[in-house]
């Protein structure tokens, strides 16, 4: 379901897909400094006051008998610029980003949460009759604010949840509906779950730690980034992909959207430490967590990162795509948000949380409304503009829905392409099989909806 990988899938399929080959020259050198660092004599000098056995360097010694307890430990500080009102936190810094980029964002933020969308994307799916679909509705400013940070030929990772992402690089309402109804233009080919957007264009292909390790070798200035719920992180391929990531010191980037719930299951009865952003600081990789809500903009310099005038999340994962090209290592980001949609439309979240639970938080802290009032209040936006916006981006998804209605589906012969190369004899003889059959039984087979009809086979 999420597209972490483990050490196997990484290095196999990853390298392989990035299409990236290193110069020996390059090999050579990451290959003698990995065996160089682990073949490093590991002494433990006379009257050290300090732990250097290879499990764990530079621990202080004690001589009290203490466990550490994680609820004496602080917790990690969640980092922000707006409040929920819409207001910069520290008036000392001056807001420093172009309108036309704060208004891209805000549009494209949306055009991915209207309600229209939505609801095209239920309806493609009833009429196509794929069934279930996933949404992102409060989570819109972690998808669009990270993108807006990273380079355009970053290879990226999503999960079901980056429509903003990919909206961010030009993915349009066309591709969009493509998808859902699963037609001859889908660039899955009918093949993946709905709402499972990829687009080899826009340089979001399988297997994050992989290609960032081809990357690596290859000494490319791009990085890798993946996407993840924070419940994916319950899973084993999580704890792998990090693991793998910090010794191979990969330069990778780990976005978790914390909405606190794991489809059904809420983050208390997930996990008892201090949220994802504990687990990537036990693993050895540099960690933030940030307000997965707050799109502000300021000025200034604190602590290790340098506030360079742009949106929260789009700031910090600007300062961690730095650290992961620059150190060549990997970053992880915990973006905290809250999942006021259900997790897809076969799932009822009103049977395990209050229904009012979720109306305060659309009313209280929606990623929105709270830029959509720092527009306002730099008069970059008004009332009338967002009425307007609303009415034509309704306007833009119902035309991309008749147009991708009318497509037909993928060719049948994509039943046994993509698997291979060039199709092995079995497929091949699969495929004849297929054709026999629908040629002996022609009245049972329509194949009207198909590209080509029976040509496409």
């Amino acid at each position: 379901m999420v597209l972490l990988t483990s050490l196997r899938a990484s290095f196999c399929v990853g390298v392989a897909r990035a299409r990236l080959l290193p110069p020996p020259s390059t090999a050579r050198y990451f290959a003698s400094s990995v065996i160089a660092r682990q073949n490093a004599p590991m002494k433990q000098p006379p009257h050290s006051d300090s732990v250097l056995f290879p499990g764990a360097v530079n621990s202080k010694f004690t001589h009290e008998l203490k466990f550490q307890r994680p609820q004496d430990l602080p917790a990690i500080p969640t980092y922000r610029l707006i409040d929920t009102h819409g207001e910069v936190v520290d008036k000392s810094r001056e807001p420093d980003i172009s309108q036309e980029l704060a208004l891209k964002m805000y549009k494209d933020m949306i055009t991915r949460a209207d309600k229209f969308l939505y609801g095209m994307e239920i309806w493609s799916l009833h009429l196509s009759g794929a069934g279930n679909a996933n949404v992102s509705a409060g989570e819109e400013g972690i998808a669009v604010g990270s993108a807006a940070a990273l380079a355009p030929d970053d290879v990226i990772f999503s999960q079901y949840r980056e429509q903003g992402v990919m909206m961010y690089r030009g993915f349009t309402l066309d591709e969009f509906m493509n998808q859902l109804f699963a037609n001859k233009f889908d660039y899955g080919k009918g093949k993946n779950m709905p709402i499972h957007y990829m687009s080899e264009r826009l340089h979001m292909i399988p297997h994050s730690v992989g290609a960032a390790y081809a990357l690596k070798l290859d000494q490319s200035s791009r990085i890798a980034v993946c996407f993840f719920g924070e419940g994916a992180a319950s899973e084993g391929d999580f704890h792998a992909a990090l693991n793998i990531a910090a010794t191979r010191s990969c330069p990778v980037l780990f976005i978790c959207r914390n909405n606190g719930f794991a489809i059904s299951t809420p983050t208390l009865e997930q996990y008892k430490g201090d949220g994802i952003g504990s687990r990537g600081v036990g693993y050895g990789i540099d960690t933030i967590r940030v307000d997965g809500n707050d799109v502000g903009v300021t000025f200034g310099e604190s602590g290790f990162i340098l506030y360079i005038g742009i949106m929260a999340v789009r700031e910090v994962t600007m300062r961690a795509r730095d650290i992961a090209l620059k150190e060549q290592k990997p970053v992880l980001i915990e973006a905290m948000s809250y999942r006021v949609s259900h997790h897809s439309t076969s799932d009822d979240s009103f049977a395990y949380r209050a229904k009012v639970e979720v109306e305060d938080w659309k009313r209280r802290d929606n990623p929105i409304t709270r830029m959509r009032k720092w527009l306002e209040s730099k008069s970059w936006w008004s009332g009338e503009q967002d009425q307007e916006l609303r009415i034509q981006v309704r306007k833009d998804i119902l035309k991309a829905f008749a147009r991708a209605e009318k497509e037909k589906k993928p060719a049948l012969e994509n039943l046994f392409l993509d698997v291979y190369k060039v199709p092995s004899r079995d497929l091949e003889e699969q495929m004849a099989e297929l054709r026999r059959i629908i040629d002996e039984y022609p009245d049972e087979y329509d194949l009207e909806a198909f590209d080509r009809g029976r040509e496409g086979l």
